[in-house]
C-alpha cells in the first residue's frame, strides 16, 4: 500500500493543463523533439478505460481512468485513483509510451491493483486499433487495453462522484471504504443534490462565472460514524456559501475560501 496520503494541488493541476496541451512537449522521453505523427486519430481524445486485461485476466476500470494524448507529445491521465503523466510517441499504428510520473494518494485495495495492471500495460510499445470509438491498445506480451471515447461532461445535469478531498495544498482519496459513496447533480433548475458519505442532500445553487454559492443543505438524519463521518464533515464544509468551481472535460474541482475541495469525476452514463 502506498503510504503517502496527500499530493501538492499544483501537480493536479500541472497535468491538467498538460492534459489541454500547454506543456512544451521538449525533454528526452518517447516524445522526442515534442511531434507526434497522428496516423491514427488517438490524439486530441478523452479515453476512458474500460477495462485492462493482463495474462489473460481481464479487469474492469474504476471510474475515471483516462487516457489523453496531446499532439505535443504527451499522454496524461488518471489510473482510477493517481494521475499520471508520461511522454509518447504514435507512429503509425504504433503507440510509444515512455517512463512517466503519477502521484501518489493511498487507494483502496482493489483500485490500487488496477492501477498496477494499467500502469504496467501503458508502457513501452503498443499497438493501437480504433473500430467506431472503442480503441484497444495491445503490448508486445498480448496485454491489452480496452478504451472508449468520451465527450466532455456538462456542470449541469451530471453525476458528479467525489473521487478527493482538497485541504490546502494537497488532495487525498476519500476515507477506506466511502471511496464509491459521495456524488452531487446540479440540476437545471437550480436544485442540488447528492449524497455525503452517509446522508443524503437536498439544496439550491447559483451558478455565477466561476463560481458556485449553495444555499444551507437539508439532509437526512443518519447517525454516521468513523469514517463515513470523516469525508461528511470534509463534504458539508466545501458544500456552503460560495465556492470557486473548475470543469475540465470530464473533471470537476470545488474550493472554498479556506482552501477546503472536492474533486469529481462524471459517473458513466447509463
Amino acid at each position: 500500500m502506498r503510504n503517502q496520503l496527500s499530493i501538492p494541488v499544483t501537480a493536479l493541476a500541472l497535468l491538467a493543463l498538460a492534459a489541454c496541451g500547454t506543456e512544451s512537449g521538449s525533454g528526452s522521453g518517447a516524445g522526442g523533439d515534442g511531434s507526434v505523427t497522428t496516423d491514427l486519430p488517438v490524439t486530441g481524445v478523452h479515453w476512458s478505460v474500460d477495462s485492462v486485461t493482463v495474462d489473460g485476466k481481464k479487469s474492469a476500470a474504476p471510474a475515471g481512468a483516462h487516457v489523453e494524448i496531446t499532439s505535443k507529445g504527451r499522454a496524461q491521465g488518471n489510473y482510477g485513483c493517481n494521475h499520471f503523466g508520461a511522454d509518447v510517441k504514435v507512429d503509425g499504428d504504433t503507440v510509444t509510451v515512455g517512463p512517466g510520473e503519477m502521484t501518489e494518494m493511498a487507494c483502496a485495495k482493489d483500485i490500487q491493483g488496477f492501477e498496477d495492471a494499467l500502469r504496467a500495460a501503458f508502457s513501452g510499445k503498443l499497438k493501437a486499433k480504433i473500430v467506431d470509438e472503442k480503441l484497444t491498445l495491445t503490448t508486445e506480451k498480448g496485454d491489452s487495453i480496452a478504451l472508449t471515447s468520451e465527450r466532455p461532461a456538462p456542470l449541469v445535469g451530471t453525476k458528479w462522484a467525489v473521487n478527493s478531498l482538497l485541504s490546502g495544498g494537497t488532495a487525498s482519496s476519500p476515507p477506506a471504504g466511502t471511496e464509491k459513496n459521495a456524488f452531487l447533480i446540479l440540476g437545471k433548475d437550480g436544485s442540488v443534490r447528492g449524497n455525503l458519505g452517509c446522508n443524503t442532500f437536498t439544496s439550491t445553487a447559483k451558478i455565477s462565472g466561476s463560481t458556485i454559492t449553495f444555499d444551507r443543505l437539508a439532509t437526512t438524519r443518519k447517525v454516521c460514524t468513523g469514517t463515513a463521518m470523516t469525508l461528511e464533515n470534509h463534504l458539508l464544509k466545501v458544500l456552503e456559501g460560495k465556492v470557486t468551481y473548475k470543469l475540465q472535460h470530464r473533471g470537476l474541482t470545488l474550493t472554498a475560501a479556506d482552501g477546503k475541495g472536492l474533486a469529481a469525476t462524471a459517473a458513466p452514463a447509463k
